[in-house]
């Protein structure tokens, strides 16, 4: 036999030997069609932030129910609810006869004031020429007497007509008019009532109107104490509006700056702009934060990560091979976790389904979407 054929029988003694030994230690050879495929991500670095989800709800920027400051009779409303009114629009007018009275009264009374006041005016001039005149003729205490008499009969025109402004200012109070822009949500009252005053207390009262503004609204979530010390004003915030889906931004107004014992939460406050009036108080919607940022942490597909307790992931080492790597996790981002150890930036982990694939198992990684 010739050197080439103890060569080729040689070769297939070594290829046979290897097939048993593959055999032997875990089954047939591994060929490129044989090795599975598993679709990758690599760890990157990324901006992160953890999304927080609340529940809110819409109310006015402003309400108030308008009473009225003096008792009467209710003469005209001129809205009724779903009007809309403008800051200085005549609501409601009052009768009350007695006021209109108690005003001519003031008035009659200031004309006898002031006659009296010229009166004792006139009578003190001609003490004091007669006494410049005539010395001695008209004695000191006249004079003082006189003086006094006219100081009085000063001041008791004064008391007159500031009578009459009082009576003009509860006269005025007879005209119910709106405090701002807004929409009348409630009528209380129809003409004839009975309206008492409520300028003491409001028990006994009936208001006439409740008036809303409505074209900005107020949006009020309660924050987790978790989350308080991350909230700032200004900071962005997604409404998302319950059976419609539409989304707005807006930004935090204010917050309270104080932890409800009873809830451990913090009130936050959004103002949206609603010109065209079609977002109404009352309505729930869902707010979202994006809080605890982290600008450039080293981030981790959600979908690579299997359990809670102890999270551990599929890294595809150089080899090709699968290897199961323990990880500690920061904050969960809607796509990302952050990772703070088990994994450098660059390394490849298994994405989706970990069914069929095994630690040690070699795999032809996919660019996973």
């Amino acid at each position: 036999m010739t050197l080439k054929g103890y060569l080729g029988i040689s070769a297939a003694i070594a290829a046979l030997a290897f097939v048993t030994w593959r055999i032997g230690v875990g089954g047939p050879p591994e060929t490129p069609a044989s090795i599975p495929s598993a679709a990758v991500a690599a760890v990157t670095r990324r901006d992160l932030f953890e999304e927080v989800t609340i529940q809110a709800e819409f109310r006015p920027y402003q309400e108030v129910e308008l009473y009225a400051k003096v008792a009467g009779y209710l003469q005209k409303i001129n809205v009724d609810f779903g009007d809309h009114v403008k800051a200085g629009d005549l609501i409601a007018t009052l009768e009350v006869p007695e006021l209109r009275d108690e005003v001519n009264g003031a008035i009659a009374a200031v004309e006898r004031a002031t006659a009296d006041s010229r009166n004792a005016h006139l009578d003190y001039t001609r003490l004091t020429e007669v006494a410049r005149s005539q010395p001695n003729l008209v004695a000191q205490q006249d004079i003082d007497a006189a003086a006094a008499k006219d100081q009085m009969a000063t001041a008791a025109v004064a008391a007159a007509r500031s009578d009459v402004e009082k009576f003009r200012t509860m006269a005025a109070y007879t005209r119910i008019t709106a405090p701002f822009d807004g929409v009348v949500t409630a009528r209380y009252a129809d003409p004839g009532a009975l309206i008492q005053a409520a300028s003491s207390s409001q028990t006994q009262s009936l208001p006439l109107i409740r008036l809303s503004e409505n074209e900005r609204l107020r949006i009020d979530f309660p924050v987790s104490v978790t989350y308080a010390e991350d909230i700032a004003v200004g900071d962005p915030v997604e409404i998302r509006l319950e059976g419609s889906g539409r989304v707005l931004s807006a930004k935090i107004t204010r917050f309270s700056q104080r932890i409800l014992a009873a809830t451990r939460t913090m009130e936050v406050e959004a103002e949206v702009a609603n010109p065209d009036l079609k977002l109404i108080p009352g309505m729930y919607a869902t707010a979202i934060l994006r809080l605890q940022r982290r600008p450039g942490a080293l981030a981790l597909p959600v979908e690579a990560v299997s359990g809670t307790g102890n999270p551990s992931v599929y890294r595809v080492n150089p080899d090709g091979r699968i290897e199961e790597r323990p990880v500690t996790l920061g904050i969960e981002s809607p796509e990302y976790y952050e990772v703070l150890s088990g994994l450098r930036e660059g390394e490849r982990v298994v994405i989706g389904s970990r069914a069929g694939l095994q630690p040690g198992e070699a795999v032809r990684p996919v660019p996973g979407s």
